[in-house]
């Protein structure tokens, strides 16, 4: 069966489809990637969306325009990749969008309910592509006591599981986050959390300072030098000294938290905040791993994936922090590391037809394994 998967994650730089060829469920689960896509952010909508995410004065009705418009987005990413491919969207037998996080509180704080809120009209996508679309995966697992995050473990556990040694797998977008995947482990025994900022804030620096979305290949970290009094203040993030299950987001490492960041060092030169900032995600990863991986698991080998394998001095930087184990990208293990949470949720989607669960609460904290998503026909 043909399928696209759909991601926009939290560093809003553009909507990846990947289109694959999947057969079979679970275990027997088998998945080919056939094309990958990243399809851009309009300036605009994405300005739009980043005053949403970030909780920023904004009107109930541009809330509910930006809903439909990023459903036609998403929309025209499916028909992008399908055309690469040489194929109709009709073709497929069903999408999965994750659709574009603007605000997560798995931990609430006062008179609020853990909640999770995604926009991307998933009605829009299906009637454009003229097929069935499962959506909104992360509120069943919320509704069953989870923190709706991380639920890329379960596809992970399908690709990587091994009988012969533990295996990390550490995906760097807008945020970072782990899966544990333990020596011939069972589904029950995997464990994965968000470990802090993963891109989010050096690219929300890049925008800042320099007028880029994001440090080409870390070059601008690479020339700078670290600032021992914001090495100090990071450190001390409270995120970092939470235990598992944990995730997080904006709310926490967004343009906000960035923003006063810039203004408090201003006076020092812009390559060494994007450097400090740059070591400042290795040193969540490295840190993480040393407090809730290693005291349990033996690991010999970390496999990067996201975006921020592109960066090659925040990879030198957790290579440093973590010498004696191997750090390797995706791709040396013969996938891609762009596409990988966009196959993810293709896999997520194909347990959602077969009606069988597929988060793992372990990673999430719920109370037990759900099913996941919503499933809108076209017809």
């Amino acid at each position: 069966m043909l399928a696209v998967g759909l991601m926009s994650g939290t560093s809003l730089d553009g909507v990846d489809a990947v289109l694959c060829e999947i057969n079979g469920s679970g275990l027997s689960t088998q998945i080919k990637e056939l094309a990958f896509e990243t399809y851009p952010f309009p300036v605009k909508l994405r300005a739009l969306v980043q005053r949403i995410a970030e909780n920023q004065p904004i009107g109930i009705a541009e809330i509910c325009s930006v809903n439909f418009e990023l459903g036609q987005l998403f929309a025209d990413a499916v028909l992008a990749v399908c055309s690469s491919y040489g194929i109709k969207s009709s073709d497929l037998g069903f999408i999965a969008s994750h659709g574009q996080t603007v605000y997560h509180i798995p931990k609430p704080q006062g008179e609020l309910v853990a909640s999770t809120f995604q926009l991307g009209e998933s009605a829009v996508i299906a009637y454009k592509c003229q097929c069935p679309v499962i959506s909104n995966f992360r509120t069943m697992d919320m509704a069953a006591g989870g923190e709706g995050a991380p639920l890329v473990p379960f596809s992970e556990y399908i690709l990587y599981r091994s009988e012969d040694k533990a295996i990390a797998l550490q995906n760097i977008g807008g945020i970072g986050n782990v899966t544990i995947i333990p020596k011939s482990a069972k589904l029950d025994q995997v464990f994965a959390f968000d470990t802090g900022p993963g891109n989010m804030m050096i690219n929300d620096a890049m925008e800042h300072l320099y007028q880029k979305s994001y440090d080409d290949k870390g070059a601008v970290a690479a020339r700078g030098k670290l600032i021992d009094e914001l090495v100090n203040e990071l450190k001390a993030h409270p995120y970092l000294q939470t235990f598992p299950p944990k995730s997080t987001g904006r709310e926490e490492f967004g343009s906000d938290y960035t923003g006063t960041i810039l203004e408090k060092y201003q006076a020092y030169p812009p390559e060494d905040i994007i450097a400090t900032l740059t070591w400042f995600t290795a040193y969540s990863i490295a840190f993480s791993y040393q407090n809730y991986v290693l005291p349990e698991h033996q690991l010999s080998e970390v496999i990067l994936a996201g975006g921020g394998v592109h960066n090659l001095t925040l990879k030198d930087y957790i290579q440093q922090m973590m010498p004696n184990i191997s750090v390797v990208t995706q791709e040396e293990k013969c996938y891609s590391s762009d596409s990988k949470e966009a196959l993810a949720f293709a896999i997520l989607g194909n347990e959602t037809l077969h009606h069988q669960t597929s988060n793992v609460p372990s990673a999430t904290g719920a109370k037990e394994n759900v099913i996941l998503g919503n499933i809108v026909y076209p017809n």
